[in-house]
């Protein structure tokens, strides 16, 4: 179970990336865009990204449909899978903090 959770974290910072690019959010403001994501994913009120993501799109005049969106979602769960909790760079490690910090 952690595992599945370590995975959705992950995936959702990958899909929050994705998102802020879309929004045009850079630096400081597109990673802590990416890092609320990660955190919705422990949060049971907070864990429906794809509403999350529609609803900021729409706000901004994002043209992108419900499809596409969890086609993303889809496409970075594969790789969240890939990459594993054991990846040494530094935004897995960054994903790792916040899940142990969620978890406590």
């Amino acid at each position: 179970m952690r595992t599945d959770v370590m995975r959705m974290v992950r995936r959702n910072k990958l899909v929050g990336m994705w998102a802020a690019e879309k929004l045009a959010l850079v630096g400081d403001t597109a990673k802590a865009y990416s890092d609320d994501l990660a955190k919705a994913a422990m949060d049971v009120n907070r864990n429906d990204i794809l509403a999350v993501i529609r609803r900021d799109f729409d706000a901004a005049g994002v043209v992108q449909s419900d499809e596409e969106i969890v086609a993303v979602m889809s496409r970075f769960w594969l790789e969240a899978a890939k990459h594993g909790a054991k990846s040494s760079n530094a935004s897995d490690v960054a994903v790792v903090q916040i899940a142990r910090n969620l978890m406590r």
